[in-house]
């Protein structure tokens, strides 16, 4: 499960046996996990997340969508 970035009290971060699934992005934080597509960028899941710490992490996402894309694929080989 590698780390692409912590931002606060969030972990980025994907599963690596997930190649087969569009890119997208897993954060976790003390409350849950919650998985977002990166294109186009939408919530895909939520497991315990609080909707203000979500609308956050969309945030970050949107503001960290270039390099979030680029390791995923990196990483998967795209």
């Amino acid at each position: 499960m590698p780390t692409v970035m912590k931002i606060g009290g969030f972990r980025f971060h994907f599963y690596s046996d997930e190649g087969a699934e569009p890119p997208h992005i897993h954060v976790r934080c003390a409350d849950g996990e919650c998985k977002f597509w990166l294109s186009p960028i939408a919530l895909a899941r939520n497991r315990g997340i609080p909707v203000h710490d979500l609308r956050e992490i969309e945030r970050l996402v949107f503001e960290n969508k270039q390099i979030l894309t680029e390791i995923y694929d990196e990483y998967h080989h795209y």
